[in-house]
């Protein structure tokens, strides 16, 4: 039974392969727009950054109010009137925001980056253990790369990370597409 469902699953997505193309081609256009004005897309990055702040501010300031005692209440509502300031701040100034912004994704990436060297070196025995070991190691020198050319590089570089993430996703919207074409 199972395998009569995988395979009328697999084939409304053959059916629809064509979308799955043109998704992908629509996200390698919007990639090479953003890479040709990285500065742009670092912009738009934060604003989208401030929009989700601004959601989620609203959203914990209805919260608070469902909650019953007072003390929780005024934990949510300062968490929410700090969102919402938050992003109003990504409004105001999108520059000094994409500044904060790349130094947060600097350290995340230096933090993930060790752990996942941690990780992998602790893996020794297992097969594979190596592929990880490199990924952590290439992903603290991004932070560390980052981090180094802070703020400088804080104008282009969340733009730039935007443009590589839609041209990936574009490549394998368009490959999934037409792999299952066939």
């Amino acid at each position: 039974m199972a395998d009569m469902s995988d395979r009328l699953s697999f084939s409304s997505l053959q059916s629809k392969w064509g979308w799955f193309a043109l998704l992908g081609v629509l996200l390698i256009v919007c990639g090479l727009i953003a890479l040709a004005n990285v500065a742009l897309a670092t912009v738009v990055s934060v604003y989208y950054v401030g929009i989700l702040m601004l959601i989620g501010g609203i959203v914990y300031l209805v919260h608070a109010f469902q909650v019953r005692t007072w003390g929780q209440v005024l934990v949510w509502a300062l968490s929410g009137v700090l969102y919402i300031l938050a992003g109003f701040f990504a409004f105001e100034n999108p520059l000094l925001a994409s500044a904060v912004l790349t130094l947060f994704l600097a350290v995340a990436l230096l933090i993930a980056g060790v752990f996942r060297t941690w990780v992998g070196w602790r893996m020794r025995p297992v097969r594979g253990w190596g592929w990880v070991l490199a990924s952590g190691i290439i992903t603290a020198l991004a932070g560390v790369v980052i981090a180094t050319g802070w703020p400088v590089n804080s104008l282009w570089i969340l733009g730039l990370f935007l443009a590589c993430d839609l041209l990936v996703q574009g490549w394998s919207m368009l490959a999934f597409g037409l792999a299952v074409r066939r």
